[in-house]
């Protein structure tokens, strides 16, 4: 972009389809300069595989999915179960050490607690009508939600990754999801 201003003392002074052109030129380096990319970012980093866990990092990627974001979710230890077909039909409630449960830790701790709390959820989950971990993965795969699973963790684990939802991301290191949290938006940790 040229800066030279011309002598207009010295008769040399740019006709009117110069000075359209100069103008054109720079409206476009403005709009150039000061568009902002509109695709924003979101990272999540799941680690946990119980049934309450799930759910946080499923609804915020479907929701920031349905409002133009790019969603990234990096599951990784006992997150991967979330994304393991059979394994997210059976994730449990644990009632113990959850301050917002309402059983006490010591009747918590009893044998088939979690299995009770675990059951009494799903009712609550089924009768408000609240889509499942089956439903709000396919939901969000299909609005381009990117699910990652840990390669580490699959190889510690010993998982199998045909076991994952047709979709799941597979081979994924840390260094990957470091990166994506770097160029994200907004980075959670669940």
């Amino acid at each position: 972009m040229s800066t030279d201003i011309p002598d207009v003392s010295a008769g040399d002074a740019p006709s009117r389809a110069e000075l359209a052109a100069r103008i054109d030129e720079l409206e476009d380096a403005l709009a150039e300069a000061t568009s902002e990319d509109e695709t924003r970012k979101m990272s999540i980093i799941a680690t946990k595989g119980t049934l309450d866990m799930a759910y946080p990092p499923l609804i915020l990627a479907s929701t920031a999915a349905a409002f133009d974001y790019e969603v990234t979710v990096f599951h990784t230890f006992w997150g991967l179960d979330i994304l393991h077909e059979e394994r997210s039909k059976n994730l449990k409630l644990s009632s113990v050490g959850n301050p917002s449960m309402p059983v006490p830790n010591v009747v918590g701790a009893l044998p088939g607690m979690d299995r009770v709390t675990t059951k009494l959820m799903e009712k609550k989950i089924e009768d408000n009508d609240t889509a499942t971990i089956e439903e709000l993965i396919r939901t969000s795969l299909d609005m381009g939600v990117e699910f990652q699973a840990c390669q580490m963790t699959i190889d510690l684990m010993d998982y199998d990754e045909d076991d994952f939802y047709d979709g799941v991301t597979t081979g994924v290191g840390a260094a990957t999801a470091l990166q994506d949290m770097a160029d994200a938006d907004i980075q959670l940790l669940v």
